[in-house]
């Protein structure tokens, strides 16, 4: 079996593994980037990452929770597979001689590369996630009005966000709405993602052989190296999210740009943060299990 056959299988496996342990947290975090701002006078929707679960677990049960997910999981083998086979031809390419380990600063150059091409796959799926999650949101908004939610649901599911958008935003280009600011957070999210994960292991492991370490020491690392791709690249996720969920027709950002400025205007520094309590609480455990799965699965492959 081939390297990059077993990069495929173990990132599929890795993959899945985050995606179970942290959708529900990626949900909350989504209900929070896109509630509007209320009008003075008037409270949000959500307080808070917990008002948020209670809301959602009392509007839509448990399934709530996991709105959204058919998407990524039914891309969530190609992202994956994708995201370490690239990190593993990256590191192929960056070694100095066959077999020999890679630093820390090559490490980052091949976590780059990995999200350069992980974009272009991240794009039309989070942006069908954060339709069907953010629908969920308004849905709310409209019952506590007294309306009937069916009046706010406007996709029936990942496949139909997917056909609506084709039809009424443009086509494909409809599907890659936010792709830029998905680059911006990809590329140096995952620099810094592969760079803390090997810095870790070579730190507690003492050198550049991290081939004995535990299970536990890379699951600490993982969550660790998940955490901070959040940290450095967070307040590039509202503005994608922002952007994805914008009306086609009536937009409120005319880019990227234009949605960082009114962000930062109407909600000052805290609105380019909303949701990121529930993105790191779901950062932590979703990659301690996907870094864990990753290498327990690549390790098995031999």
């Amino acid at each position: 079996m081939g390297d990059v056959a077993k990069d495929l299988a173990a990132g599929t496996v890795g993959g899945v593994a985050q995606l179970v342990v942290g959708h529900p947290f990626d949900t909350i975090k989504v209900k929070l980037q896109s509630q509007p701002t209320p009008v003075p006078g008037q409270l949000p929707k959500y307080s808070g990452a917990i008002d948020a679960v209670k809301k959602t677990l009392a509007a839509e049960g448990a399934a709530g929770l996991y709105k959204g997910m058919g998407a990524p999981l039914a891309t969530v083998a190609a992202f994956n597979a994708l995201l370490f086979s690239v990190r593993g031809q990256m590191e192929t390419v960056l070694r100095s001689a066959p077999g020999a380990p890679l630093t820390v600063y090559q490490q980052v150059i091949a976590g780059a590369g990995a999200g350069v091409a992980v974009s272009f796959l991240a794009t039309p799926t989070e942006l069908i996630k954060c339709r069907l999650q953010a629908q969920g949101a308004s849905s709310g908004a409209v019952a506590e009005a007294g309306a009937t939610v069916a009046a706010a649901v406007k996709y029936g599911g990942p496949m139909d966000v997917a056909k609506q958008v084709l039809r009424s935003e443009g086509g494909i280009r409809g599907l890659y709405k936010g792709l830029m600011p998905t680059f911006a957070r990809e590329i140096p999210g995952n620099a810094t993602m592969f760079g803390v994960y090997e810095a870790l292991k070579q730190y507690i492991a003492g050198g550049t052989d991290t081939s004995g370490l535990s299970q536990g020491t890379l699951m600490m690392a993982g969550g660790l190296a998940g955490g901070a791709f959040w940290v450095s690249v967070y307040p590039t996720d509202v503005v994608k999210s922002v952007i994805q969920i914008d009306d086609f027709k009536n937009p409120k950002y005319s880019g990227s740009i234009d949605a960082f400025k009114k962000i930062l205007k109407s909600e000052g520094i805290g609105g380019l943060y909303k949701g990121f309590g529930p993105a790191m609480a779901r950062s932590i455990p979703a990659n301690a299990a996907c870094f864990l799965a990753y290498e327990v699965t690549r390790s098995s492959l031999g």
